[in-house]
């Protein structure tokens, strides 16, 4: 977690009482839970609030005791506010852990908390968050591109395209799907008129309790008519002051990935999706966007799949 407090950039670190440590708020996956969903999940339970991530921070990994490998995902991460309600109402409530577990929160200034932390490496982070800060590019709003989850094949379907809806995984892949898109802060679903990309969204349009904005502009009859209206859509997004999701097809992939290239900075669209399928059904990419003096950037992105 970071915040800046009268020009000065600060973290929040936990005192762990069992392993006398200060350390960042952190813990391991439950059963079924995506990195992200066990990040809020576990900060909340550590430190009592509730954020929405940001962009990812460099990972960690070292040797356990028993042998085992162990893997740490980081993401810069901001305390929620009002604009994030709709996403936080998505979220079960989540226990505080006990002070035998976590006894201190603090939030401090970055240069004491880089003496403060036990674990050397746990520095390597830190690092990358201050730098994003000095360049301006910390403070982002996720634009996250769906791919509907996955649909009754063609062949198979009898109906018309607007209503060809999805299989039983597919609605599995949607209600997974919620944890997700509440990390990221979601407050505005944007999806194409068609039925499998609407159901996609639906169980986080009812968790959430938002209302969707229905485009016919994003199916794939519209796309191969008109991508440059695609674009514009897409485009529009990245000015929006919250945090937003678009769920379309494979078809319109390419061009959604083109405005994202567009608008990233170098390394960053180097690294996107190229080729066919860009995504795989129910997978997001989260974009995370930046406003520079240059107009919005692309500073990073990050994709994650339900069944991962």
């Amino acid at each position: 977690m970071w915040r800046v407090r009268t020009g000065r950039l600060q973290v929040a670190l936990v005192h762990r009482p069992r392993y006398r440590d200060w350390s960042w708020p952190k813990g391991k996956l439950d059963p079924g839970e995506s990195v992200v969903q066990a990040a809020t999940r576990e900060v909340a339970e550590e430190t009592g609030h509730d954020v929405v991530l940001g962009m990812p921070l460099p990972s960690l990994e070292y040797d356990l005791s028993d042998g085992r490998l162990k893997r740490v995902h980081y993401w810069a991460a901001q305390v929620a506010g009002r604009p994030d309600a709709a996403a936080l109402r998505a979220r079960p409530p989540v226990p505080r852990a006990s002070r035998e577990e976590i006894d201190q929160v603090r939030w401090l200034d970055v240069d004491v908390a880089a003496k403060r932390l036990t674990r050397p490496e746990d520095v390597a982070p830190l690092a990358a968050l201050v730098e994003d800060h000095v360049k301006g590019r910390l403070d982002t709003r996720a634009v996250v591109v769906a791919r509907h989850g996955t649909a009754r094949r063609r062949a198979d379907w009898d109906g018309t395209e607007l209503d060809r809806p999805l299989t039983d995984a597919g609605h599995r892949q949607s209600r997974a799907l919620v944890p997700i898109l509440s990390a990221f802060g979601v407050s505005r679903v944007v999806t194409s008129a068609w039925a499998r990309c609407t159901a996609t969204m639906q169980p986080y349009v009812e968790a959430a309790g938002v209302e969707p904005e229905v485009s016919t502009v994003l199916t794939e009859t519209a796309h191969s008519s008109s991508p440059a209206k695609v674009a514009a859509e897409i485009a529009e997004l990245f000015t929006w002051p919250a945090d937003s999701v678009v769920c379309t097809h494979r078809p319109v992939l390419p061009t959604v990935v083109d405005v994202l290239a567009q608008h990233a900075l170098r390394p960053v669209a180097d690294a996107l999706p190229r080729l066919d399928p860009f995504l795989h059904p129910a997978q997001v990419l989260v974009a995370h966007v930046a406003q520079t003096p240059k107009g919005p950037r692309v500073v990073a992105t990050e994709t994650h799949h339900p069944e991962d």
